[in-house]
């Protein structure tokens, strides 16, 4: 399966990491430890089978608030090591405190990693001055491309679209991992700036490379990024028949793997397929029978079904 993701990401770049992006679970041992090895092997899989040309280690489908910076830091150099030749590793490096943000910044370039994703700090909900201050002085922190995380249902502010377009004239902030649900906003800021936007709600991919964004960075793409390369391919290549059966086909995946929290569910289907993922830590806890049921109905509806 061939990849695109260009030597040297650069401000401009129509698709700096590629165009499908899958945020990986960080694999534990059955005690909760980190399980280097699993990482190492889910990583490979992730590239060489489900079609990833980068895969984000340390975001928050990789459980980032409840692992420490060592483990982050380890985290990088196996995934690095496992496929950094052939894919980009995106490390998330975000907080809601820009000094720890910028920690992690560093330590993420020095283990290797190819960009950085940054996320709106969340809880303590900054005004866009503050937003722009952060992204900036994390942007400055590195050599690294950077992308910007835009989800404010989670961080509990948006990226407006001014702020966007000002922090776009960084050179080091080439892209957004788009979550807000907006594709009015998103049109404007893609209008006005060389932004490479990426879809960050699996079902709104489509549509959104419509108006103008280059790929996806998704989470029931563990299963379903074979498919989903396809579908962003077709789009591409003005096949808007094959995108749209593959979008519908996939649809029932790319929304039931969020029915519960979504490391949750990409666990529970991994460990079906005998795949390394491991337990999740608190405060998430494991799939009930009911969710892993509903999930196997979910993955059969799009034509993939798990393993018994």
């Amino acid at each position: 399966m061939t990849h695109d993701h260009p030597v040297a990401p650069a401000r401009g770049a129509s698709r700096p990491f590629g165009r499908l992006l899958t945020a990986m679970v960080t694999p534990f041992t059955a005690d909760g430890s980190l399980d280097a090895d699993g990482a190492a092997r889910l990583a490979h899989h992730l590239v060489d089978e489900q079609g990833a040309d980068a895969v984000v280690v340390n975001g928050t489908t990789g459980e980032s608030p409840t692992t420490t910076d060592a483990e982050k830091e380890r985290l990088i150099r196996v995934v690095v090591e496992a496929v950094g030749d052939r894919a980009r590793v995106v490390a998330g490096v975000g907080t809601n405190d820009t000094r720890h943000t910028i920690e992690l910044a560093t330590t993420a370039e020095k283990a290797g990693a190819h960009g950085l994703l940054v996320v709106t700090p969340y809880y303590n909900k900054p005004p866009q001055a503050g937003l722009l201050r952060h992204f900036t002085a994390v942007a400055d922190a590195t050599g690294l491309p950077v992308m910007l995380y835009d989800i404010p249902h989670r961080a509990g502010v948006p990226i407006e679209t001014e702020t966007l377009v000002r922090l776009a004239e960084h050179g080091r902030i080439v892209a957004v991992k788009d979550a807000k649900g907006d594709l009015m906003a998103t049109s404007w800021v893609t209008s006005r700036t060389e932004l490479a936007y990426y879809s960050g709600e699996d079902a709104l991919t489509l549509p959104a490379l419509a108006i103008g964004c280059v790929g996806m960075v998704g989470t029931s793409t563990h299963f379903t990024g074979a498919l989903t390369q396809r579908m962003i391919q077709a789009h591409e290549a003005g096949d808007t028949a094959t995108a749209l059966a593959l979008h519908r086909r996939l649809l029932p995946l790319y929304t039931g793997i969020f029915r519960t929290q979504g490391t949750i569910l990409v666990k529970a289907g991994l460990a079906a397929k005998g795949l390394p993922a491991g337990p999740v830590r608190p405060p998430l806890v494991e799939a009930t029978p009911a969710e892993v049921a509903q999930l196997r109905a979910d993955c059969a509806a799009a034509d993939l079904a798990l393993p018994e």
